[in-house]
């Protein structure tokens, strides 16, 4: 809990001092004001809940948010050092990204607690009018409640932190853990006020309502699923009230989606109409930017810099064949803006790049080598200052991750409408995924069905790499538990390519290399595949307490019971 405090008191003194996000999030304050002396205005507010939409959610965002999402869902193939632990799935309590996952996401928390409960007060006694505080509490709300929405689908069990400064004074200082239902129905309370209280339309980048709406559909759709495996968190019912808060977004929000999917991951493009949230970034260094190219991109070819870690980072066979078979045989709009591979040509990266699956110079000096699936990652990856005006030279891309597009919430509406049926076959949820399967170019299924098992397939595809994956396995785990540790145990996600002949001419062509499953020999008796097979059981669906946290505070261990939090009203 120690750990907590110190968050708490940090931000106390970040809150005001850190410039974050977008335009709007630009401002940091000359004279270094206290809290007594700040929120006198609506503008001094706004400028406060600024510190939201970046800061505290790079502990999350930076590592975590992809290890434990697109590499542990077995859609991205990546073995390195501790990283690496989540493709595999070695890891452990000490793994450093889980404590900084952890970390994150209790430092958003305190940010959120930081406005929540001093600023009311303080704007009041300076007669700020109150539906702009209460817009700001939703602000605060909103990113608290969706804070604690990943801790229980990463953890199970948390503490809900609450009004620390009494906690503090009270010394109440190791707090247990609260139980999953006690986690969702905070978030939910949390959720409902930010939609209840945040404007309809707001500045770019800047949350509303209808962001709050989409979080709750899908907060109830989690709930729903959890129902229909049978767990007493949840009912069937949270179908309805997720189609319900989709609904109202999908026909009321004047939101829509980009026309052109590979364009919205542009920079210049970033405030599009499709968007609900999106942690803010901008170009000024270190911990101000989006890391994802840097850890993304395959050369220094594509971002001017030495800061392309990814040349050993691609998409899994498993990713591939789904999103080829998701197709139908037709060609997939979205396939060259999440992965790029041989014979892709981009205009508006590196000054023009051809992807080669072996490059090299003029002299014939090797520049990039193979993949193990033969691919790379191409989302997020925006290139360098020739290519857009921004010298990204520390992590620093401005471009904004997408928490909530307009996309995801069309697709909870199919999901909820399915609900426990084996299919749909027409009406608004089918509408809804088949809008999203034309802006990628596809058509309705040949059989004319969405089933449950289409709808992931098609999730799976839309948000590849941007952090989702993990959350819609879990969902999938609710509805279905051996279904869901049978698509997980069925991956091969080890499975990889090698070449057939290293002596011929074939090294940027597909046919030079033969798919070599974990554990397997190739057809070329050199080529040995000494990856394991990957095999969860129902106990790895949920991250382990973060072994520093149990450390300082053993009430979060595996062998300590989560209580019911206890609610004011």
């Amino acid at each position: 809990m120690k750990t907590y405090i110190n968050y708490i008191l940090l931000s106390l003194m970040m809150l005001f001092t850190s410039a974050c996000g977008d335009e709007f999030l630009e401002f940091v304050p000359e004279d270094q004001s206290t809290v007594a002396g700040w929120y006198r205005n609506a503008d001094e507010i706004r400028q406060a809940t600024a510190s939201l939409y970046h800061d505290p959610w790079f502990g999350y965002q930076d590592q975590f948010g992809w290890l434990a999402s697109d590499l542990l869902s077995g859609d991205m193939h990546h073995n390195w050092d501790q990283e690496g632990q989540f493709f595999y799935l070695s890891f452990n309590e000490s793994n450093p990204y889980i404590n900084g996952g952890f970390q994150g996401l209790y430092n958003v928390i305190s940010y959120a607690n930081l406005i929540i409960d001093d600023m009311p007060d303080i704007a009041s006694g300076y007669g700020v009018d109150q539906n702009v505080i209460n817009a700001a509490l939703g602000e605060a709300r909103f990113f608290r409640g969706a804070a604690y929405f990943l801790l229980v689908e990463y953890w199970g069990e948390a503490p809900i932190i609450e009004k620390p400064a009494s906690k503090i004074a009270g010394g109440e200082l190791f707090q247990a853990k609260n139980t999953a239902a006690s986690l969702y129905e905070f978030a939910r309370r949390d959720l409902v006020y930010a939609a209840e209280n945040l404007p309809t339309a707001d500045v770019a980048g800047r949350i509303t309502q209808w962001a709050a709406k989409g979080m709750l559909a899908k907060l109830h759709v989690t709930l729903a699923q959890r129902a229909a495996g049978g767990s007493d968190i949840g009912s069937l019912g949270d179908f309805n009230t997720a189609a319900s808060y989709a609904a109202d977004v999908i026909n009321n929000s004047g939101l829509s989606l980009m026309e052109n999917y590979e364009e919205m991951f542009m920079i210049e493009n970033e405030d599009n109409q499709e968007i609900l949230w999106g942690i803010q970034f901008i170009n000024q260094g270190y911990g101000t930017g989006n890391s994802r190219q840097a850890r993304y991109a395959r050369h220094s070819r594509i971002t001017g810099d030495a800061q392309a870690w990814g040349g050993g980072k691609c998409m899994t066979v498993s990713y591939v064949q789904n999103l080829q078979n998701n197709a139908e045989g037709a060609t997939d709009e979205r396939r060259r803006a999440i992965y790029m591979q041989n014979g892709d040509f981009y205009s508006y990266i590196g000054e023009g790049y051809e992807y080669e699956i072996v490059s090299r110079d003029e002299e014939g000096t090797q520049l990039e080598g193979a993949t193990p699936v033969l691919n790379s990652l191409k989302k997020y990856v925006v290139g360098g200052v020739a290519d857009h005006g921004y010298v990204i030279s520390n992590q620093d891309s401005p471009l904004d991750m997408y928490m909530l597009r307009l996309a995801d919430v069309y697709l909870i509406y199919a999901e909820a409408l399915l609900g426990t049926n084996p299919s749909l076959t027409g009406g608004p949820g089918y509408d809804a995924y088949l809008a999203v399967r034309a802006r990628a170019g596809l058509s309705a299924p040949t059989d004319g069905n969405m089933t449950y098992t289409d709808l992931f397939n098609e999730r799976r595809v839309e948000f590849g790499l941007e952090g989702q994956s993990w959350l819609d396995i879990k969902r999938r785990f609710y509805r279905n538990a051996t279904d869901a540790l049978s698509y997980l145990n069925s991956q091969g996600r080890t499975d990889r390519y090698y070449r057939i002949d290293p002596n011929d001419d074939l090294e940027s062509d597909p046919a030079g290399y033969e798919l070599v499953p974990a554990g397997g020999v190739g057809s070329n008796p050199d080529n040995v595949n000494n990856d394991p097979v990957v095999t969860f059981t129902a106990e790895d669906m949920l991250i382990p307490m973060p072994a520093p946290q149990v450390t300082v505070n053993p009430l979060l261990g595996p062998g300590e019971d989560a209580v019911d939090y206890s609610f004011e009203d």
